[in-house]
């Protein structure tokens, strides 16, 4: 029993040293086909540099307008859920009904705080902003009302929630009628969704126009090479053994492409980024323009390899099939 239990412990052994050779000249295989596409690659500059400046800019322009979705989103962030309603009181109510109506909203449990502004501090501030002080003086009366600024809670800052509210507030007996201030946010919100589908569009469009032309470069080199391929054939050598130089040729295309447009991103940014805080200083804000992270930059560059490889894959499952060395 022992002398069987050895025999087969040795065979389990040489079975796993054999398995790990075999992964191992894989392995090896797929490298020295790699550096052998690169080097092939490099033995046509010019051509493989239009493919690669072709990618790199159909790449470009998607992600570039990915970052614009993204640093509007970043300006929008912070009002997001901001709302502030503008309460307008009759003119013929008294200073009492207007100080009871104050005191009342302050009760409200959807309103955070209030704040009222007289017809008075109305008046002196559109003085200062308008520029218009010295003829406002020639006015009989003011013409303007006054008006209660209502903030609401954190539940009731959403845009359905603040219109319900306003609703409420206009029932109130002493207001003539009130404003939403987050219209505006909506119709930026509207902007951003359909610039979001916009750059959907384009991206499948440029990134399919890529595959396409990758596959055709592809083919050209499988057509430029076919009695080589007719050869190798007739010695016996497989179309996976064939076509893997190929869709080699398909991933440096799809990663230098990535890297290129990565490149082109950082260039842009940078360019932009003084006229950009130019803008933020004149509405003195403190926007900084984002880039790309470095997820991002890694998914761009799969996105490269990606459409590198589907497009290398088309074409050798297509030609390199179709070539039989009998019709040399």
């Amino acid at each position: 029993m022992s002398i069987l239990f050895k025999g087969r412990h040795s065979q389990a052994e040489t079975y796993q040293k054999s398995w790990w050779l075999n992964l191992y000249f894989i392995a090896q295989n797929t490298l020295r086909q790699g550096v052998h596409s690169l080097g092939e690659m490099w033995r046509t500059p010019a051509a493989s540099l239009m493919t690669i400046a072709v990618l790199g800019l159909s790449l470009t322009l998607p992600a570039t307008l990915y970052l614009v979705v993204k640093n509007v989103q970043q300006v929008s962030s912070g009002f997001e859920n901001a709302a502030e309603i503008s309460l307008f009181v009759k003119t013929t109510s008294s200073e009492q009904e207007t100080n009871s109506l104050v005191n009342k909203l302050r009760l409200y449990p959807e309103i955070d705080q209030v704040r009222f502004i007289s017809k008075q501090a109305a008046l002196d501030e559109f003085k200062l902003a308008s520029g218009f002080g010295q003829a406002l003086n020639y006015l009989d009366e003011n013409p303007l009302p006054s008006v209660i600024l209502v903030t609401p809670t954190k539940r009731h800052t959403s845009a359905q929630a603040a219109r319900a509210l306003l609703n409420k507030l206009e029932k109130e007996r002493n207001i003539d009628f009130g404003k939403l201030d987050i219209e505006w946010l909506e119709r930026l919100n509207a902007l951003l969704s359909l610039l979001r589908e916009s750059v959907i569009t384009i991206a499948f469009l440029l990134l399919t126009s890529v595959i396409l032309i990758i596959g055709n470069t592809i083919r050209l080199s499988i057509m430029d090479k076919k009695e080589e391929i007719q050869v190798m054939k007739l010695v016996g050598a497989t179309n996976n053994f064939i076509q893997a130089p190929f869709l080699w040729t398909g991933i440096w295309y799809g990663l230098i492409g990535g890297l290129f447009s990565f490149i082109s991103i950082v260039i842009m940014t940078w360019w932009l980024e003084s006229a950009v805080s130019h803008v933020a200083g004149v509405y003195q804000t403190d926007f900084l323009l984002q880039g790309l992270t470095f997820s991002e930059f890694i998914a761009l560059l799969c996105v490269g390899v990606t459409l590198g490889l589907s497009g290398s894959f088309l074409s050798v499952k297509r030609y390199i099939d179709a070539i039989e060395p009998d019709k040399i």
